[in-house]
């Protein structure tokens, strides 16, 4: 009988351990998919930032830079941007800029 009770505790332990913390990522990550619109500012997995200029489907068309725009799966986009952030390469260069 204390067999059983410590497999049934040590299964209960794995559940809050790994399984629970894996089904909170995967909301957030389908949360973040879903609020994906034209015109938000996002980066990517890989670095990049850039504006959202359309979406379908499982892509997305980025603009990264003046005249330069990439296509890119959507779960490939890590993150969105709020409007008074701003990534820090930009605020170095700004800083540098600067008189």
């Amino acid at each position: 009988m204390g067999g059983y009770i410590f497999i049934l505790v040590l299964l209960v332990g794995m559940w809050f351990l790994l399984i629970r913390p894996q089904r909170r990522r995967q909301m957030e990550s389908q949360r973040l998919l879903q609020s994906l619109s034209v015109g938000k500012e996002i980066v990517t997995a890989g670095g990049l930032y850039g504006t959202i200029t359309a979406l379908d489907d499982d892509e997305a068309r980025v603009k990264i830079a003046d005249g330069v725009e990439v296509r890119i799966a959507k779960r490939a986009i890590a993150g969105v941007l709020s409007e008074d952030e701003e990534p820090k390469e930009l605020e170095e260069e700004s800083a540098a800029n600067l008189p």
